[in-house]
C-alpha cells in the first residue's frame, strides 16, 4: 500500500524559507500530477501548488514568485522550496499525487512562520 510521507516543515521567522518534501513509499502507476496544498486553522484547505507529469505547473496568487514545486521522478518525490516565508503561509501542508485510477494524501507537515 502506497503511503505518503512529508517532511521539512517547522517553525521559521518572517522571510525565510523551508523545503518540504513528499516521498512515496511505494510505487505508483501512472501519476498525472503532484501537487501541495495546505489548511491554515478556520480555513478551508487551498490547492498551493501544481506540477503536471507534462511538467506544466500552476501556483495559488498568494505564492508565485516565492514557492517552486518540482518532483524527483526517480525517487517518486515532490519537493515544495518555500522562500519569503511570511505569517500568512503559515498552515498544515499536504502533498498529494494525483494517479490514474486514485489519489493519495500525505498526513500534513506543520509550516509556522512567526514575524
Amino acid at each position: 500500500q502506497v503511503q505518503l510521507v512529508e517532511s521539512g516543515g517547522g517553525l521559521v521567522q518572517a522571510g525565510g524559507c523551508l523545503r518540504l518534501s513528499c516521498a512515496a513509499s511505494g510505487s505508483i502507476f501512472s501519476i498525472n500530477a503532484m501537487a501541495w496544498y495546505r489548511q491554515a486553522p478556520g480555513k478551508q484547505r487551498e490547492l498551493v501548488a501544481l506540477l503536471r507529469s507534462g511538467g506544466s505547473t500552476n501556483y495559488a496568487d498568494s505564492v508565485k514568485g516565492r514557492f517552486t514545486i518540482s518532483r524527483d521522478n526517480a525517487e517518486n518525490t515532490v519537493y515544495l522550496q518555500m522562500n519569503s516565508l511570511n505569517p500568512g503561509d503559515t498552515a498544515v501542508y499536504y502533498c498529494r499525487i494525483i494517479g490514474a485510477t486514485r489519489d493519495y494524501w500525505g498526513q500534513g507537515t506543520q509550516v509556522t512562520v512567526s514575524s
